[in-house]
């Protein structure tokens, strides 16, 4: 056993080195104030988002873009609280272009069809996708300008972190947590392998995403609207994918209020997993899952077996410190400067996520008051 555990770890920091060498590689994309000239469909689909709205309208309106060239399509996905009204009455007092429009649906996944519904009415050719409750930033919208420029991008993926405010243990492992993944994200791509992105901050050309059937082939499945968008794109226009490292490109969501709700989340984000087309998104979970597994060994092997405490040991301690090192940079350009309940964080994770992992494989999960089927 000890061996396969020491196997594990050595493939498992290697994988995690590289994408702490993907990072650094990666460069930051500056801002430049030139004419704008790209035209933006932003799409935001919302159910009972009633008490998030205020924050990400006030933050639509604050964008630093000229008013003709992008609109906003929200997509009531039958909200039965006063979203609707909330919006309507926040933005009719402005100058922003807006529309409500309802969500038709057609298929298993509502968001898919909220984003199918709006791409229909949308007037632009670069389509944006956020969530109700998200807050942007600023220059949003002009870093997606210039950076589509630059690179000749079909597709574009941007930086998404979590706004803390009260700096409890569950908000800070989710911040652990969410930055792992976007350092996966970003170490992905400054590797040339990418494999994540995420919905709060996407963009992409409404051609192409006709010319690929949209997210046809995988309208059974509730949540990935991202990813699976992200492996068509990325199958057909290898070299148009790219991720925008910018901390002005960033977006920012809330954190989940409960231990129930946050593993709830993570069911839908696992349930997805296994309809992944790329092998190496595959291969990065299971070997995260492997290492986590191990990591419970491991703390278990330093009490019953005292043959091989020292390589337990190591193994957890290596581990630990190279989870450290990629989290710690991934903060550093997130500007998450209060990174903490780092150790007893780490100490959770393997146990959290292997339970998340199995718990998807035999059970149903809640989204937007829904429940749906694996």
């Amino acid at each position: 056993m000890i061996s396969v555990i020491i196997i594990i770890t050595s493939v498992y920091l290697i994988l995690i080195l590289s994408f702490s060498y993907g990072i650094i590689k990666k460069n930051v994309f500056g801002l430049e104030r030139k004419p704008s000239i790209q035209t933006f469909s932003i799409i935001i689909p919302f159910r009972n988002e009633e008490i998030h709205l205020c924050e990400l309208l006030n933050s639509l309106v604050k964008i630093n873009y000229p008013k003709n060239k992008f609109e906003c399509i929200f997509v009531n996905d039958e909200s039965t609280d006063t979203s609707v009204k909330i919006i309507e009455e926040f933005l009719s007092k402005t100058a922003l272009n807006f529309y409500v429009v309802n969500n038709l649906r057609t298929s298993s996944s509502p968001k898919k069809d909220a984003i199918n519904t709006a791409i229909q009415t949308a007037n632009f050719e670069w389509i944006v996708t956020t969530d109700a409750d998200c807050t942007v930033p600023k220059y949003w919208l002009q870093l997606f300008d210039k950076f589509s420029k630059v690179n000749n991008s079909v597709m574009m993926v941007g930086p998404v972190s979590y706004n803390i405010l009260n700096y409890s243990f569950l908000e800070n492992f989710q911040l652990l947590d969410f930055l792992s993944l976007q350092a996966a994200t970003l170490g992905g791509f400054g590797i040339k392998k990418p494999f994540l992105c995420n919905g709060a901050n996407l963009a992409y050309k409404k051609t192409v995403f006709t010319k690929l059937n949209g997210f046809q082939g995988n309208e059974n499945i509730a949540s990935g609207d991202d990813i699976f968008l992200f492996e068509k794109f990325y199958e057909k226009y290898p070299c148009r994918v790219h991720f925008l490292k910018s901390n002005q490109a960033i977006v920012s969501t809330k954190a989940i209020k409960s231990w129930k709700e946050l593993i709830q989340q993570r069911m839908r984000w696992a349930a997805k997993s296994s309809s992944y087309t790329l092998s190496r998104g595959k291969f990065v979970g299971i070997i995260v899952l492997l290492m986590n597994l191990a990591f419970i060994f491991c703390l278990l092997g330093l009490f019953y077996d005292q043959v091989n405490t020292r390589y337990y040991f190591y193994c957890m301690l290596l581990k630990f410190l190279v989870d450290f090192i990629v989290i710690k940079q991934i903060a550093i350009f997130y500007d998450s400067k209060r990174i903490k309940a780092y150790f007893l964080g780490s100490l959770l994770y393997p146990f959290f996520s292997s339970y998340v992992f199995f718990k998807s494989l035999t059970s149903s999960y809640t989204w937007k008051e829904r429940v749906f089927k694996r």
